[in-house]
């Protein structure tokens, strides 16, 4: 972010990865969690979303499915109970998936702008449109914490750095695109529902920030709108 100092902009809520090395890479105190026995509040929820036989009772072939699942997205503490931070994912990509193909039925993102990257905070997606025209997308993303939060409103991508690092976390940023003072669109290696979220900027898998800035370009319109949960 040095880089982006010396260029004036004031960089606030400067992002990067927010999960810790050991989380991010999946180590060793993550996998010495034990499985708990104990049925939690959300558990029929957390059954029918992973297909396990609905009867609210924790089994321990309920407790692994549980605790795969959270592994997969980097959710602590990591021992298979369903509680509600792993309901809370579960169901968030729920409404995502819900969407399908018209993340923007309700009209909120504009669409009198020509091409435009929408951000819907709310539901934690993504998309790019050409007035009402679907481009690419929606897709996942992670926003800002609570704290950090993607500030909302309509912006510009006013600078682009394929292989930026940031000099406050010492993290690469691949495929930033920087819309409001330092936050942006980048790719991240961890999954895009790994609470409890970035330091503002709009993470992305490295697909989708890979199309994102084959699609966008400096100048183009980011439209940011919603509340992450939690914030």
């Amino acid at each position: 972010m040095g880089d982006i100092r010396r260029r004036g902009v004031v960089a606030l809520g400067v992002t990067g990865l927010v999960a810790p090395l050991t989380l991010a890479l999946g180590a060793a105190p993550a996998q010495a969690a034990s499985c708990t026995t104990q049925a939690g509040p959300y558990q029929k929820q957390v059954e029918k979303f992973l297909g396990r036989p609905v009867d609210g009772k924790q089994s321990s072939a309920d407790c692994s499915a549980i605790r795969a699942f959270q592994n997969k997205h980097g959710i602590t503490p990591n021992i298979g109970y369903a509680g509600p931070v792993t309901w809370g994912v579960m169901n968030l990509m729920n409404k995502q998936k819900a969407v399908g193909n018209k993340p923007n039925k309700a009209g909120a993102c504009p669409t009198n702008k020509g091409r435009i990257a929408c951000v819907n905070l709310t539901l934690q997606i993504s998309w790019i449109q050409d007035g009402s025209r679907l481009v690419y997308g929606p897709v996942p993303v992670r926003t800002g914490r609570d704290g950090y939060e993607t500030r909302t409103g309509l912006k510009k991508i006013y600078w682009r750095h394929l292989n930026h690092v940031s000099t406050i976390y010492n993290v690469s940023m691949p495929y930033s695109q920087f819309f409001d003072g330092g936050q942006a669109f980048h790719s991240v290696g961890v999954s895009m529902w790994n609470p409890p979220g970035s330091h503002g900027c709009v993470n992305m898998t490295s697909t989708a920030a890979k199309k994102y800035w084959s699609l966008l370009k400096t100048g183009d319109d980011v439209f940011v709108y919603g509340r992450k949960p939690g914030t």
